[in-house]
């Protein structure tokens, strides 16, 4: 039997916490009997919402945490204030290694702060990207960064390629994958200043296959594997998305029934049509993790359903099983002796 994926959950977090926490969870450990699923937070509260589920008892555990940390709260003090959140309780966990992974739709900020104070950045990276999976016509591509580090710099966003690049190798099995540079054209002397001075800095990277800048009209047609941008772009690109997505989908819904023709054909359709859909569906993608952490952190959407749940704790057995963690402190480590090399040869 394979070996057991721990993933601590936040159960309070999220619009629909904690129903669709545990939901996701149940249907986590349906599917999957190398995942045990701890969930964080008020335990008669949980214990309630389990109750209405069968399901094999020895896969989840209740880890009691009395304290909510809400949306609108500032992150930083509430993450020094609430030790006793769901959010902060699960993190530690992660910290002490008493649990693999950790997954919350709740607090953006929170999670983002608590994965940098609590559980830690590998040493050298200089800031952990959220990167998810985003559907395009030749599959998924991985967009990093899309909400953590609106304000980054150049080295950031190289690193961001080192790491996008090892994710998209290691957990999707993309060998040798494309990277590009969200841009506002194809040009290399094209965009703000952060795009054109980390453009040849991309260029000059041995470990990554660049490929130069990417317009976002081409990012759902699958223009690169990796897709490196600030995360003030990123999640602008991944909210319209999501937007267009679900607006496109209500409007062939309402095509699909506005005459008596119209219906019979999509019911012609309706099998084929169900799959393009189900490819273009974020949430069959799990969260976005927070990469260059000594644990795994995944956030996903503060709407998220079941299924997104179950598909974000399921996401963090590959990111164990490839040692992915492993993977990066060693491209960081690497990248630090070639600057001292760089250095000493400058004296």
């Amino acid at each position: 039997m394979s070996e057991i994926t721990r993933v601590a959950l936040d159960a309070m977090g999220g619009d629909n916490a904690p129903r669709e926490m545990v939901k996701g969870a149940v249907e986590a450990v349906q599917k999957r009997k190398d995942i045990k699923v701890l969930l964080t937070g008020k335990e008669d509260v949980i214990r309630k919402e389990l109750s209405a589920y069968t399901y094999p008892k020895e896969q989840i555990e209740i880890v009691n945490a009395t304290e909510v940390i809400e949306t609108a709260e500032p992150p930083v003090k509430a993450i020094r204030g609430k030790k006793d959140s769901s959010i902060v309780v699960a993190m530690k966990m992660v910290k002490k290694g008493e649990a693999d992974a950790f997954v919350s739709a709740g607090s953006s900020g929170a999670v983002l702060v608590g994965g940098q104070v609590l559980v830690g950045r590998i040493k050298g990276v200089e800031r952990p990207p959220l990167a998810p999976l985003i559907p395009t016509l030749k599959g998924v591509s991985l967009l990093i960064d899309c909400g953590a580090n609106v304000d980054a710099r150049p080295s950031h966003l190289v690193q961001f390629a080192k790491m996008g690049s090892i994710y998209m190798e290691s957990v999707m099995g993309k060998k040798n994958p494309t990277v590009g540079i969200v841009n506002i054209g194809a040009e290399e002397e094209k965009g703000n200043a952060l795009v054109k001075e980390t453009f040849p800095l991309l260029k000059e990277c041995p470990d990554i296959n660049f490929i130069g800048s990417v317009e976002a009209r081409d990012i759902p047609y699958g223009a690169a594997d990796v897709i490196v941008c600030e995360a003030f772009a990123g999640n602008i690109i991944l909210k319209l998305y999501e937007g267009v997505a679900g607006a496109l989908l209500k409007k062939v819904k309402k095509g699909m029934l506005s005459s008596l023709r119209s219906k019979i054909g999509a019911l012609l359709v309706k099998p084929a049509l169900k799959g393009v859909l189900k490819d273009f569906d974020t949430s069959e993608y799990g969260g976005a993790p927070l990469l260059g952490l000594n644990g795994l952190v995944v956030k996903t959407h503060g709407s998220s359903k079941s299924k997104e749940v179950c598909n974000s704790i399921i996401q963090c057995v590959a990111f164990k099983e490839q040692k992915i963690n492993e993977k990066i402190k060693e491209a960081i480590q690497q990248e630090t002796l070639e600057e001292k090399k760089e250095e000493k040869e400058v004296e």
